[in-house]
Formats: C-alpha cells, sequence, structure tokens
C-alpha cells in the first residue's frame, strides 16, 4: 500500500518517498531529508530516540498536507515519512517531499511541510550523548 504519510520504526527509503511524489505531470519533486547528525551545538551525539502520539501525528501530516495545498495550490503531492525508535549517526529520521508543475512552488512548499511538522508534529526527539546524559529536545505540546 503506498502511503503519503506514515510513521515507522523501520529505514526510511528515499526511492519510495520520491515514487509516490512522482508524476508525469510535475516539472519537479523537491525531497527533504533529515538525519542524525553526529553533534549539537558541539557536543558528541550517541543516538537519537524518537516516539509520537501517532494517530495525532498522522493527523498533523494530513493537515499540513492540506495548508500545502492551500498556500500552493500547484502542487501535486505532498509526502511525510517520518521514523520513531532508536536512530544511530547519519540514518533518515524524516523525509518530506512535495511535486509541482514549477520548482518553485515545491521547494517553497516542502520547506513551509518541514518548518510546520517539526513546530506542530507530536513527535519528540530524545538526544543520547556519548558521555551518558540525555535530554528530551524542543517537544511541541
Amino acid at each position: 500500500m503506498i502511503e503519503n504519510f506514515r510513521l515507522t520504526h523501520d529505514a526510511l527509503d528515499v526511492a519510495t518517498v520520491y515514487a509516490i511524489a512522482d508524476s508525469a505531470r510535475n516539472g519537479a519533486v523537491v525531497l527533504m531529508s533529515g538525519m542524525v547528525r553526529n553533534q549539537t551545538g558541539g557536543r558528541a551525539v550517541d543516538y537519537l530516540d524518537y516516539q509520537a502520539y501517532e494517530s495525532m501525528a498522522l493527523q498533523v501530516f494530513q493537515d499540513i498536507s492540506d495548508r500545502c495545498r492551500k498556500q500552493f495550490p500547484d502542487i501535486t503531492e505532498v509526502v511525510i515519512h517520518h521514523r520513531l525508535g532508536k536512530l544511530k549517526i547519519g540514518e533518515i529520521s524524516v523525509l518530506v517531499a512535495v511535486s509541482s508543475p514549477h520548482r518553485a512552488e515545491a521547494f517553497d512548499a516542502c520547506r513551509f511541510a518541514i518548518d510546520t511538522l517539526k513546530i506542530d508534529a507530536p513527535i519528540w526527539k530524545k538526544e543520547f550523548w556519548l558521555d551518558g546524559v540525555s535530554s528530551w529536545v524542543n517537544c511541541p505540546i
């Protein structure tokens, strides 16, 4: 089953998300890949753990798509897949793809989607540092 909105503990696949967003009517597919980096604020990261209020997060993904379509009426698809659980350095935590006949709208809508997701989605990230300390980061609601 092809899903525009997905939360999963499995690895995210760029090719799958791109294929969902792609169609013959598009001139552009913009895909943003968020990955686990090895440091935050100069502090060495060991791994991240993502948790979510899943049913609400999926509704927020739909709301983001609806808001994108209202603000950028020519876009054809919005795809949001987010990973949950323990993620190591270099693993993909989120993929957002937006397609449109023209690149400017696709870029603008993709940026709007990821920025809104970071603020509105009930997805929580806990950072675990190499020194054994951990803390929750920028938790919405």
